[in-house]
């Protein structure tokens, strides 16, 4: 019989607010052979209760949950079961989230907007041993390592109140359908607004129009755990 890691079953457990990405995040890990979904939550204070009895494999976590930040959980789970291996999956990636994952015990940190990434294949690879990083996040923190030159004063942005709301919609990680629902309007026009917001920003994605409107300051206080 071969102890080969590559015949072990992995247990994960995922730790996000938004039930479709959770959904998908929990279909995609049941859908591996090797790996299993032991549970996931929705809030921090239920995270942290089940890791005080039980422990897992892998936990899959976001920084900004409606009660607090991944940031805690991780921390504790770190501390006590230091073989569970953490892998953050934000729509932040600016340096300081990362940097803060990192020393919490995070061994990678992955865009939900990178579309490049397999989860089941991230997770089975950090039980490898390997780091990833999202090629985005990667190239902040090597422009953070640089010497540091002055940088130019960001022109103002200024966005439409739609525009606005839309832009917090996006943090959360919704989808068109559903914003369009809460706005009252037409995907059409929904994607007419992100066209607009985009030029404004200057970039081409979801996750580069969050990093930007956070570096920025454009998005509420309760979106920047």
């Amino acid at each position: 019989m071969s102890d080969s890691n590559d015949e072990r079953r992995w247990s994960v457990v995922v730790v996000e607010d938004n039930p479709l990405t959770c959904e998908f995040l929990g279909s995609c890990i049941n859908a591996h052979p090797q790996l299993e979904l032991a549970a996931s939550f929705a809030t921090l204070a239920s995270a942290r209760s089940w890791f005080k009895r039980r422990q897992a494999d892998l936990l899959l976590v976001d920084l900004g949950l409606p009660d607090g930040s991944g940031l805690t959980l991780m921390r504790e789970v770190h501390s006590r079961w230091p073989q569970c291996d953490m892998l953050v999956v934000s729509m932040f990636g600016d340096e300081v989230n990362v940097v803060a994952s990192i020393e919490a015990g995070a061994v990678g940190y992955v865009h939900k907007d990178d579309e490049a990434a397999d989860i089941a294949e991230t997770l089975l690879a950090v039980k490898g041993g390997a780091s990833p990083i999202s090629p985005m996040i990667a190239r902040h923190l090597l422009l953070r390592m640089r010497p540091s030159v002055p940088e130019p004063a960001a022109a103002a942005v200024s966005l439409s109140p739609r525009e606005q709301e839309v832009l917090q919609h996006i943090a959360r990680g919704l989808a068109y359908a559903e914003i369009a629902r809460l706005q009252g309007v037409t995907v059409h026009t929904v994607q007419t607004h992100i066209k607009k917001l985009y030029g404004k920003l200057a970039v081409h994605s979801r996750s580069e129009a969050v990093f930007e409107a956070n570096r920025l300051g454009l998005l509420n206080d309760t979106l920047r755990r």
